[in-house]
């Protein structure tokens, strides 16, 4: 009877299998680095906190670019602390481009997931699980951070930086310090700020009206990617530094991927200088208007 009992006993769909048992899904972060030997300690330290507490099955890619400042030492070092399941080193000799070092991190990524993000401290990884979290909502292939949605925003940019990406200034950013650690490192970016004001009509906004691209900040670099899209889009990208990144939603948009939107607070580094320059200003204009002749 018992045979028969369960041979009556309905099918369990192939949906509420998964939901029971799902594949356990694990978020490489790539961080390429250049002259960051003293953000490097603390955006890892955040990273691995970040992860822990939300129970993320997560590994972090250091693809150095021969860091003349030492950066590579203290990834090193990293590596041995929190050991090398966790943190990977994967250097190159010099810098050989943005894109490339996607790849590069990719090659050695196990994750299915890519999390991309800058090393400066720029980006808070409190925002990841809300990533991870936006991503199974709605079975998005891309979700991107954006400072111009909701609550997000752009703290402590000089002139120049609000040029180049459509800006807004803070009125009162409140930094939280976490003094009983060893070393006293950044917390958390806690702001209380009156509703940010409009600072120029830089990048994002021309882009928004040349290329119509159906995500509200083409110009970050805090996203997550499924790995395999990822790779796709490396390979249709020919843009070089900061173009590269707009020309990925682009690429998005044609090849027809999905995209899902998290506000952050983008906040300026906080040691080292900014690898933004002139001539990054002028790459940026070319390969905004060869974007809008191609696509």
């Amino acid at each position: 009877m018992a045979s028969l009992e369960v041979s009556r006993s309905p099918r369990r769909s192939r949906r509420e299998l998964e939901v029971r048992s799902p594949r356990q899904n694990k978020y490489s972060v790539l961080l390429p680095t250049y002259n960051e030997r003293e953000n490097l300690p603390l955006i890892v330290w955040l990273l691995v906190k970040s992860f822990s507490e939300s129970g993320i099955n997560y590994e972090i890619i250091i693809i150095d670019d021969g860091s003349p400042d030492g950066t590579r030492d203290v990834a090193e070092q990293l590596e041995k602390i929190y050991g090398s399941d966790r943190i990977l080193l994967r250097p190159r000799e010099k810098k050989l481009g943005l894109g490339t070092a996607y790849i590069h991190g990719m090659k050695h990524a196990t994750g299915n997931y890519i999390i991309i993000m800058d090393a400066d401290l720029s980006h808070h990884p409190k925002f990841i699980p809300e990533f991870i979290r936006k991503q199974k909502e709605g079975n998005f292939d891309i979700v991107s951070g954006t400072r111009y949605k909701g609550n997000g925003g752009v703290y402590g940019w000089d002139l120049k930086r609000k040029i180049i990406s459509d800006g807004v200034l803070p009125c009162c950013p409140g930094w939280s310090l976490l003094g009983s650690s060893d070393p006293p490192i950044l917390a958390s970016w806690d702001y209380r700020y009156e509703p940010p004001c409009l600072a120029s009509r830089g990048a994002n906004f021309l882009t928004q009206i040349l290329l119509r691209p159906g995500a509200s900040d083409l110009t970050g670099s805090f996203r997550l990617y499924r790995k395999e899209v990822l790779e796709k889009l490396i390979e249709k990208c020919v843009s070089k530094g900061y173009v590269f990144q707009m020309e990925m939603i682009v690429r998005a948009r044609q090849l027809n991927y999905t995209i899902g939107e998290v506000p952050i607070s983008f906040v300026d580094r906080v040691y080292g200088e900014s690898k933004l320059g002139g001539n990054e200003i002028v790459s940026f204009l070319k390969g905004l208007l060869t974007l809008f002749a191609t696509t």
